[in-house]
Formats: C-alpha cells, sequence, structure tokens
C-alpha cells in the first residue's frame, strides 16, 4: 500500500469518527434542551397554582370574615414540608390524565395540558350587578316586540280588517307570512283557519278580528309546550348542566353570559365553562359577563386548546363545587359538518363522565329567518337539541322564524333576545309574544 492510500483510509476514519462524535454531542444538548423546557414549563405552571390557591383563600378568609381562622390555616400550609415544581406539577399531571383518560378509547383521550382549565375567580372588591328578574323581563318582551320593525302581526291586522276580503286580500296575507319566515306549510294552515273564521268573514269589528288573529296565532306558536329550561323543573339534576351550541355572529356567547344573569336573578350558584377555544378573546368576552354578577368561570389560559378538555374541567369543578347550574359554551365555527359533529358529540361524551347533560340550546339569529333553518338542522343532528334561543328578535320583521324553527326541528322557543342590554334575555312567553306583535 503507498503512502496515499495510507493518508486516505485514515482521513476517512477521522472524519467518520468526527461526525459520529458530532452526532452524539448534538443528541446530548437536544436533550439537555428539551428537558429545561419541560422544567421551565412545569415551573410555571407551580407557580401558577400556588398563584390560584393563594387567590382562593383570599377570598375565602374575606368572604367568612373569620381572620383568625384563615391566619392559623394560612400558617399551617406555610409550615407543611413544601413539594418541588417538578414534583408538585407531576403529581397534578397524573391526577388529571389518569380521571380524564379513564374509560375513553384512544381517539377520545383528553391531552394533559398544564395551560389548561384553570378557574378564575371573581375578585371578591368587584361590584355585583343585580339582574332583572322574570316578570320585568317578560315586560320587556312585549314592549320591545310592539316597537320592533314593522311587526308581521300589525300588518295582518290591517288586511284582515278590511269590509271585504277579495282574494287578492287572502294572496297579501299569505304573503305576509312567507314574508315574515312562518313557513309555507304553516301560513297555508294559518290562512285556511282564518277563512273559516266568522270573526273574521262575517263581521268588520275591528276587535272581533284582533281576537280571531290573536287565537290563530296562539295556536300556532303553542301554548300547551313546556318551555321551561330543565335547570327550573322540581326534579332537575343539581348540577344541571346547559350546553349553548349554534355558529358564531348569533349571539352565542353573550347569551350564554345573559342566561348566567337570568339564573342569578334567582338566587341559583352558576358556573361557566368557556369551551369555545377556537374563537379569540371568547373566553375572556364570557368571563367578563360573569364577573359582573358573581360568576366563577373555568378557562383555558390560550387559544385553540382542547374544547373537551375544558368541557370535562368544568363539570368536574362543577360537582366539586355542587353548584345548581353549569353553563357550557362551545364553538360556533369548525371547518366542515363532519368536524362540527365530532367536536359537540366528544364535549357531551367527556362532560357526561362526570355529570348528565339536561340540556343542549341552539342560539339562533332571528334576523336570517329561514336561512338559520339549515344551520339548525346541522346542529340537531350533531348533538340534540332541547330548545331553541332566538336573539335580535325585536330587531326583524321576520318573528315568524318562532313558529317555523318549532314546526321543523320539533323542539320548543325557550328564551328569547329582544335588546343589548344586559337583561334582555327572557323566557318566551307565546301570549306575550302574540300581544306584542298585534300591538
Amino acid at each position: 500500500m503507498d503512502t496515499n492510500t495510507i493518508i486516505a483510509i485514515v482521513a476517512v476514519v477521522v472524519v467518520a469518527a468526527l461526525f459520529i462524535v458530532g452526532g452524539i454531542w448534538l443528541d446530548r444538548s437536544r436533550k439537555r434542551n428539551l428537558r429545561r423546557n419541560e422544567e421551565a414549563a412545569k415551573a410555571k405552571a407551580d407557580a401558577r397554582l400556588a398563584a390560584e390557591r393563594a387567590a382562593e383563600a383570599k377570598a375565602a378568609q374575606t368572604a367568612t370574615q373569620q381572620p383568625n381562622e384563615s391566619s392559623q390555616e394560612s400558617t399551617a400550609q406555610a409550615n407543611a414540608p413544601p413539594l418541588t415544581p417538578m414534583q408538585r406539577a407531576d403529581e397534578e399531571a397524573q391526577r388529571e390524565t389518569a380521571e380524564t383518560s379513564e374509560g375513553l378509547p384512544e381517539s377520545e383521550m383528553l391531552v394533559t395540558d398544564l395551560d389548561l382549565d384553570v378557574e378564575v375567580p371573581v375578585p371578591v372588591e368587584q361590584h355585583i350587578e343585580k339582574p332583572a328578574g322574570r316578570k320585568s323581563r317578560l315586560e320587556r318582551l312585549r314592549e320591545r316586540l310592539s316597537k320592533s320593525a314593522n311587526p308581521f302581526g300589525k300588518a295582518l291586522f290591517n288586511i284582515l280588517a278590511k269590509d271585504h276580503l277579495t282574494e287578492a286580500d287572502w294572496e297579501d296575507v299569505e304573503d305576509t307570512l312567507l314574508m315574515a319566515d312562518v313557513g309555507a306549510e304553516a301560513s297555508e294552515h294559518l290562512v285556511e283557519e282564518l277563512r273559516r273564521d266568522a270573526r273574521v268573514t262575517g263581521t268588520a269589528d275591528a276587535s272581533e278580528v284582533r281576537n280571531a288573529l290573536r287565537s290563530q296565532l296562539l295556536e300556532l306558536v303553542g301554548t300547551d309546550v313546556d318551555r321551561r329550561l330543565n335547570a327550573d323543573k322540581p326534579d332537575a339534576d343539581k348540577p344541571s348542566v346547559i350546553i349553548m351550541v349554534g355558529v358564531n355572529g348569533t349571539g352565542k356567547t353573550t347569551t350564554a353570559g345573559k342566561l348566567a344573569r337570568l339564573f342569578v336573578s334567582q338566587d341559583k350558584q352558576v358556573l361557566l365553562g368557556a369551551a369555545d377555544t377556537f374563537r379569540a378573546a371568547a373566553a375572556d368576552q364570557l368571563e367578563t359577563w360573569g364577573a359582573k354578577v358573581g360568576v366563577p368561570i373555568v378557562r383555558s389560559e390560550r387559544d385553540g386548546a382542547d374544547p373537551a378538555s375544558v368541557a370535562f374541567e368544568a363539570s368536574a369543578k362543577a360537582k366539586e363545587l355542587d353548584t345548581d347550574v353549569l353553563i357550557i359554551d362551545t364553538a360556533g365555527r369548525l371547518q366542515n359538518k363532519a368536524n362540527l359533529m365530532d367536536e359537540l358529540g366528544k364535549i357531551r361524551r367527556v362532560t357526561e363522565k362526570n355529570l348528565p347533560v339536561d340540556e343542549v340550546l341552539l342560539v339562533l339569529d332571528a334576523t336570517t329567518g329561514q336561512n338559520g333553518m339549515a344551520q339548525a338542522k346541522v346542529f340537531a343532528q350533531a348533538i340534540g337539541i332541547t330548545g331553541v334561543v332566538l336573539t335580535k328578535l325585536d330587531g326583524s320583521a321576520k318573528g315568524g322564524i318562532v313558529i317555523a324553527v318549532q314546526k321543523e326541528l320539533g323542539v320548543p322557543v325557550k328564551l328569547v333576545g329582544v335588546g343589548e342590554g344586559p337583561d334582555d334575555l327572557a323566557p318566551f312567553d307565546p301570549e306575550s309574544f302574540v300581544d306584542g306583535i298585534l300591538d
């Protein structure tokens, strides 16, 4: 072997050795960085948990006005041997993983995230508002509907109050109903009933015509339907769980906050769960609503977290606190129908690991009229709804959506929003609704 060959072989061996050594060094460096990042994240979580416990202890001390007892408890906690950040974070992570994953298939395992599901206590020093009661809400419902833009009831009354109704008049009646989104089948039925009513065809007395129209509208809306929220029934579960669903833009999160106020006005203990983690600031918006009436919230620390994990933690917290009502807000913007059904179904299943779901309320924008019916059907298939909340009912001539949505979905309208105020959410009352659109 000549000298050049020997030198070449040695060079190859040296280069190979350098690559091996370099690879080992890079691998160890990467592991050290990962370990440091993990320790930093766990230390951060530990600090947050400690801050939360301190805030809860301070709130309890102020609420009970027992400084001596609280001081002794704090001293005992301070003297207890503290866990290191690593130990405490590991213990918390293991507990959450065991609870959320038990009995679930692998596809539904909840990912433990140290930045998820932090309960935000309401500051003690913040002014707590007193929400309006049921009676004043019903009065506001009738008043707002009577002042709304061109209620279809008034238009119908003006046509039917004529001395002699022609075929053209009856066509105007049906057109008015269709424009108000009553629906083709319900419109045809109402016209047929009015044609047979002697109070309409046999007299020109305005009060008789109004009474006839009122009775027919009440029959369509339904006066014998149980519109109570399940949480208000004597045999309601405690905590009673309500899941809010609907597309973004319908006022779903706002409605969840207003519903919390409605329950607070009935002296119920409420907890909010912010499972709409896809929309920026949705949790902040819900937290603001809750803070005004002293309602705590379970939320994620970051956008895009697993909504089912938030729902699970909220239901666990509601069970622990023994609250009367848990309201879970959900996302309304997913890429397609399959994603929507999967996500909402998962939220319901993991919630029912802790508590039964008593109510699923679909929030619809009344101004969308029949266009909102397609949305309603998707949500009904995805999670199964027990009632409808119609928002922005006061600002629309499409009040007939009340009739159409009940007929199409087979569930009652339980609540209506009639304004932008915090207490403008009212239980739906058929008589107040019909009188409001006729006045």
